[in-house]
């Protein structure tokens, strides 16, 4: 049973933001937002929408160790698994001023939670912390680029009929709700079951499966050759999951932080979020980057045990 509800919420996560992006873009175009302001946050929170439900759900179901192995696990899954497997399936052509900026914030929000995570506690304060620091970029970043020429072709599908669209939205909502879940249900009693830490299902087997809306926004733009939004989509991800996620969840219920999350898991995160800065400065990601990437995820999951 724990597994068919592990299945059932990986499923609900998939399709609901799936459901929920397309009927939120629907809506903020019958309302004339820019193609950028829709990036930056419906999109943006549409994808990111699982870590948030999960995390909360663990949270206040007091099991910590899967509410950060979440954020965590799902911000070196992004980096290592989906750009890794973006790149394979066509390399990532790198170009845009905005990059450079997004790639700053992501590296200083992991590198944030350095201090957070040494006290052994997210409070409620440093959470609230955190959510106003995104504020802050999102306000920051739709100033810096509304100048630039917003294009509707990087988006994802919408929906035309403002009704339909909000019960898209509202099916979305619902089918998140339900995943996340039974998604947290099936991952404690599995690792209560098998001897398996909480904080390692959080890290892998979570984390992965609330980066489904990431892998295929990824995969979609990848497979149309637009590198950018390939990549964007991870940065913009990684932003939302520790400044959002993290401080939202930490709002509502603060987070105990286990030791080893400091010692091994957050600095993994800081180590790939650099090297995938660093690559973003060469002209692409190619294939071999991209299978040496996997290679790399690949030995975390087994160190992670």
């Amino acid at each position: 049973m724990e597994y068919l509800m592990l299945l059932g919420g990986l499923a609900g996560l998939f399709f609901g933001g799936e459901s929920l992006v397309r009927g939120s873009v629907g809506i903020a175009r019958k309302l004339s937002m820019s193609s950028l302001l829709i990036g930056l946050t419906v999109v943006g929170f549409g994808t990111s929408t699982p870590e948030l439900l999960v995390s909360m759900d663990a949270a206040l179901r007091g099991v910590p160790d899967i509410a950060l192995g979440n954020v965590i696990g799902s911000n070196i899954a992004n980096i290592l698994l989906i750009v890794g497997v973006s790149a394979v399936v066509w390399p990532i052509a790198v170009s845009g001023g905005t990059l450079g900026r997004d790639t700053a914030v992501m590296l200083g929000a992991a590198v944030v939670l350095v201090p957070f995570f040494a006290l052994g506690d997210l409070g409620r304060v440093a959470g609230g912390f955190m959510f106003a620091a995104l504020i802050g970029y999102l306000v920051f970043a739709y100033r810096q680029s509304r100048s630039e020429p917003a294009s509707s072709t990087d988006l994802p599908e919408a929906v035309s009929n403002v009704w339909l669209s909000i019960v898209w939205v509202v099916a979305g909502l619902a089918m998140l709700m339900v995943g996340a879940h039974y998604l947290v249900e099936g991952a404690v009693t599995i690792a209560r079951t098998f001897g398996v830490s909480e904080a390692f299902i959080g890290l892998t087997i979570v984390a992965v499966g609330t980066s489904l809306p990431e892998l295929a926004t990824s995969l979609i733009a990848a497979l149309k050759k637009q590198s950018e939004i390939a990549i964007g989509n991870i940065i913009g991800s990684n932003i939302f999951n520790i400044l959002g996620i993290l401080g939202l969840t930490a709002v509502v219920s603060p987070i105990p932080v286990a030791d080893r999350f400091l010692m091994f898991d957050l600095p993994v995160m800081i180590a790939v979020s650099i090297g995938l800065t660093l690559m973003l400065r060469r002209p692409q990601i190619g294939r071999i980057p991209g299978i040496i990437m996997l290679v790399l995820y690949a030995g975390y999951v087994w160190a992670a045990q």
